[in-house]
């Protein structure tokens, strides 16, 4: 806070990091109470609080976390923000979603090998369940691929917290290995592949839950949860059958798969978002938006994992050009997201 300005003004500049329609209804109140909180009724206090004192750093969080509430909005906030709400829930969702198939794969293969399944053949003898290892056991990591299921039928059922909870506590291994990695030289220093895919597939995903608060619409459940096992059917079955062929090499890596995912969900959406009748697909135009580039970031960090291996390098470039390409057939529909949802009936009351 600069000086030379007294409470009052201290208050409104924390108060600028809401959404300007907030403020302009609930500015004056907030400022009134959060004054009353300081102010004693004795003059010479109250000239010296006035002066000297400063907003206190929970209010200010407090305000943070209620200006992040509007940003991402629920049902009762402006088309702008309600826009951007719903698109950031949905690409949670989705990257949820992928956590959950590729967990569900893993524990599903981990009972093959363990021939949980009698009626199914034995697994074929180069099968092995892998683990990044690190200080932390085997059992852990499984109950990390358990964790983000539930996280994502946590979100799915409206259990906000619960998820929000035990998604942290999921990228919390992951994150200890890649520590570990990093100080013993597991990793090579310029590899960006392990922490980009921590940073912007685990870490940010899991701060965009605060996009989950009780003002957000509920969320569609039946279409949700069917994309788990269809999700399994069609991403993990594939890439099981292909690896057990021998032909692995055929396989992208986890950047180029995330890529091409997305790249095909932006190519089915198309016709919707290029037809003007649609107006309601404007929002998932913005979601595709916003996974396009959480996977276009991680493609390129990934990049310097192949410094030396120029055939990977140039798939790497094909994989981003073909994501850009599909990504801009739904663009133009993401820019009208902001018009083409309803207005909302009324503002959020004061938190």
């Amino acid at each position: 806070m600069s000086a030379g300005l007294d409470l009052e003004q201290r208050y409104r500049r924390v108060l600028r990091l809401l959404p300007g329609y907030y403020r302009d209804v609930w500015a004056e109140d907030m400022v009134a109470a959060f004054l009353d909180s300081w102010l004693t009724g004795d003059l010479d206090d109250d000239e010296a609080i006035m002066e000297f004192c400063r907003p206190t750093w929970p209010e200010i969080a407090s305000v943070v976390c209620l200006a992040a509430r509007l940003y991402l909005g629920g049902a009762c906030t402006p088309r702008r923000y309600f826009a951007w709400g719903q698109a950031v829930r949905r690409a949670v969702l989705a990257v949820a979603l992928v956590h959950a198939v590729v967990s569900l794969g893993t524990l599903l293969l981990l009972a093959w090998t363990r021939h949980v399944f009698s009626w199914l053949p034995a697994s074929p003898a180069g099968l092995v369940i892998a683990t990044p290892g690190g200080f932390v056991p085997p059992a852990v990591w499984y109950g990390v691929y358990y964790a983000w299921i539930v996280v994502f039928v946590a979100l799915v059922l409206g259990h906000y917290r619960t998820a929000r909870v035990i998604a942290v506590l999921a990228i919390i291994p992951n994150l200890e290995w890649l520590l570990q990695s990093q100080f013993t030289g597991a990793i090579a220093s310029p590899a960006l592949g392990p922490w980009a895919f921590w940073v912007l597939i685990n870490l940010v995903p899991v701060l965009a839950m605060a996009a989950f608060h009780r003002d957000a619409p509920p969320t569609a459940r039946w279409p949700w949860l069917l994309a788990l096992p269809a999700g399994y059917l069609l991403v993990e079955v594939p890439w099981l059958a292909v690896q057990l062929t021998g032909n692995s090499a055929w396989l992208p890596d986890h950047s180029g798969l995330f890529c091409f995912l997305v790249a095909l969900a932006c190519l089915a959406h198309a016709p919707r978002a290029l037809s003007r009748k649609n107006a309601g697909s404007g929002v998932w135009s913005l979601t595709l938006t916003l996974l396009a580039a959480l996977a276009g970031a991680y493609r390129i960090a990934s990049i310097s994992d192949y410094r030396h291996d120029p055939h990977l390098i140039k798939v790497s470039l094909a994989e981003l050009l073909i994501l850009a390409l599909a990504v801009a057939l739904v663009a133009p529909d993401a820019a009208r997201a902001q018009t083409a949802t309803p207005v909302p009936p009324s503002y959020p009351q004061l938190a």
